[in-house]
């Protein structure tokens, strides 16, 4: 029989496991490493020679801020969209329609049941997905 003292160890030992990003250091290590591949795609947008299709691409930070720009307007929009797609937090919480639903739920289970058996052939391999 295992020793208490050994099982609330393994459950110290589990409870109090520090992951890579729960320590500050590494996170400011890691976000310093995200800014300084920022500034590189930055500085080698002027450096390559890109083959353009049209004019504006020419223009200095053009995918920089055309990027930023895409988000900007993804995020106005999907909170636009909020406002006709949002639900109440109690939408499908209606109290007078649960009641009725366990009582259709139990009669339906049953018909089901029934009609499982009766049509059940032996070979027959027909699921429904």
């Amino acid at each position: 029989m295992p020793d208490n003292k050994e099982s609330t160890n393994k459950d110290n030992t589990k409870e109090n496991k520090q992951y890579f990003f729960d320590n500050p250091k590494n996170t400011k290590w890691v976000m310093n490493i995200f800014y300084a591949c920022c500034v590189l795609v930055v500085v080698l947008d002027f450096v390559i020679n890109r083959h353009v299709y049209h004019s504006w691409e020419n223009l200095p930070l053009f995918y920089p801020l055309y990027g930023f720009v895409g988000c900007v307007v993804l995020v106005v929009i999907a909170r636009w969209m909020r406002t006709f797609l949002m639900r109440s937090e109690d939408y499908y919480d209606d109290d007078d329609l649960d009641n009725n639903n366990i009582e259709n739920n139990d009669e339906n289970t049953q018909l089901a049941a029934n009609n499982q058996t009766e049509n059940k052939k032996v070979g027959d391999h027909n699921v429904d997905a």
